[in-house]
Order: C-alpha cells, then structure tokens, then sequence
C-alpha cells in the first residue's frame, strides 16, 4: 500500500488537505458521465451485448476472478463471450490477442492470467471498443462482450453494468480520489445492474461472491499440485502484489498455512531480488503475481489458484438484460 494509500482507510490530516481536490475530482467525473449521457461525448456500441465489470473505487476488488466466473456461466449457457481488457500493467496501446505465452510486460498481469485459463478470448487495448471491435472481427462466433475494468470506460456502451465491492475494506474513507480512494461517489452504485460484494455482509438486492481455492500448483512444474498441509511444517513467505493484499494473508491463515507476509504494490514488476527471502522453504504466490514471477521462479516457487463463486441469480440476472428482445 503506498503512502498516499494508507490514509484512505482512516481520517487524517493529509486527508482533510486533499478534500479540496476530491470536490474537484468529483465534480469533473460528473461532468464527464453527463456529457457521456447527453452524447456531447462520442461512445460506440457494439453488434453483440456488452457486460462491464468494473468497481467504483481505486486497486482491486475481486474484477478478474468474476469476469472469470461470468465467461464460464455463459459459455455453460450457450454463449460465446469475448474478454476484452485495458490491459493494466503492460506497454500494449493497440489491439492485440493475449496468448498463454504472451510477455506480462507488453499485455499485462491480469490479461494473462486470464488467457492461461483458456476459457475464451482475451483482447487487451486502450480503446475498449476498438479493441472490441477487433475481438470480435477474429473471433466472429463471439456474441457477447465481457469487459474487465471498464465501469468509467463509457466511450464503450454496455447492456449490463456490475459493480464489484471489496467485503473487507469496503469504501475507505469516503472520499474520492486523492483524499480518498473512490473513482465515483457511492450514490453511482444506485444506476448499475448488479452490485456484486466479495466477501461481506450483502445488503437486499445485491449479490454475494466468494474467491475459493487450497490447491497450489508448481511454478516449475504446474502439473505438480499439493494442498494446504503440504506447507504446515515449512517456513513459509506469502507474496501478493493485488489490489487487498490482506485478503490473500488471510486466506492463507484460513487454510492453517502459518507465513512471513510481503505486500507489494498492485501490478508490481517483480525481479528475483524481491524474493530473495532467507530461511525460505516455500514462497506462495497468488495467480496473478504467477505470472510475473516465471522467468526466474524455482522449485520453491507455488501458485494459488482461486476461483470465484457467486449468487446463481446473477448469470439469470444478466441473460436477462442481454436477450434479444431487451436490446
């Protein structure tokens, strides 16, 4: 968590400075989504049904593990769904396919992680729609657009909007960005479709989501799998670069893996120093940060896969939204 960071969960100083510019902050976002709104701003919409997953504040709430989840419903459902993504992380500004074997670097942690799933095509672009657009050129079976990330993106229109909310930290202190670490005010929740919350009480007319996994796979070798009690007498270091760090800490904790736990920030660019640990048996990584750490990853190396599960109401809720007759 960055300095900035650590006061957007707790009232400070720093805060009360910054209010100022939330007020600024607040103001143009709103000016913004009312130019979207009244098409003073040009945004496309796209020959098949778009589904946004995004969330209203800033790092991670659980947005991959759903959009996951939602591709693999509707494949379930007999649809053919499209993940397309900013590509946060990477150097790619133009459309492109992400690959099992794409460079992080270029496309991105969460991109790749999704694509190494193998549920359905991933595309990566600043430009959603453009990137869209190309996705669904080469993959013409394609009827549906997921789009990770993309609730402000609104040069993209969307038949569906889901808001994810994070149980645990919830919406800090309030405010938006810089005094706090909302995009959007709360009230934006009141004008999306679905409110999905990870790991938390749910209030009436939300959706509840749960990120599940005690199965850790091998960085040298992934077909090498082991549980949880493979690592209760090893000297343990836990890694997550994620949005929550604590909520893989205390997933671990859960599955009764006593660790030494390194926090880094969101999207971090790991080099083998960062994981120089001493004393070190076994090093546990989330998916995400997985996929940066393969060029130099060694036996010690594990990877906890987790998948997300989610209210059956909300893949009923969203075939809803995108049926033919609702467009």
């Amino acid at each position: 968590m960055s300095g900035l960071e650590r006061h957007w969960y707790r009232l400070t100083p720093l805060h009360l400075i910054l209010i100022p510019l939330s007020l600024i902050f607040r103001l143009l976002a709103a000016l913004r989504r009312a130019l979207y709104r009244a098409g003073l701003l040009h945004s496309e919409r796209l020959p098949v049904p778009v589904v946004v997953v995004g969330n209203i504040n800033v790092g991670g709430a659980g947005k991959t593990p759903l959009t996951l989840a939602l591709a693999q419903q509707l494949i379930e459902q007999g649809k053919h769904p499209l993940i397309v993504s900013r590509g946060h992380g990477g150097d790619s500004v133009q459309p492109r396919a992400v690959m099992p074997d794409s460079d992080p670097v270029q496309v991105g942690d969460e991109p790749l992680l999704m694509a190494r799933r193998g549920i359905c095509p991933v595309w990566i672009g600043k430009d959603r729609a453009a990137t869209a657009r190309a996705g669904l050129q080469a993959h013409p079976q394609c009827d549906v657009v997921l789009c990770d990330d993309g609730l402000q993106h609104y040069r993209l229109q969307r038949d569906v909007e889901i808001a994810v909310i994070d149980g645990m930290r919830g919406f800090g202190n309030g405010w938006l960005l810089p005094a706090g670490p909302l995009r959007e005010p709360v009230s934006r929740l009141r004008t999306v479709d679905a409110v999905v919350v990870n790991g938390g009480a749910v209030s009436p007319g939300q959706f509840a989501m749960q990120l599940e996994g005690a199965l850790f796979h091998n960085q040298l070798d992934p077909s090498l799998t082991v549980g949880a009690s493979h690592f209760i007498a090893t000297k343990n270091h836990a890694v997550a670069g994620i949005g929550n760090p604590q909520r893989y800490f205390s997933h671990l904790e859960a599955l009764g893996i006593r660790h030494t736990p390194h926090p880094f920030p969101d999207h971090h660019p790991y080099r083998a120093v960062d994981l120089a640990f001493a004393d070190c048996d076994a090093i546990l990584l989330t998916e995400k940060d997985a996929v940066k750490c393969a060029p130099f990853a060694d036996a010690r190396y594990w990877m906890l896969r987790v998948e997300a599960r989610i209210d059956p109401a909300l893949i009923a809720h969203i075939l809803r939204k995108i049926a033919p007759h609702g467009r």
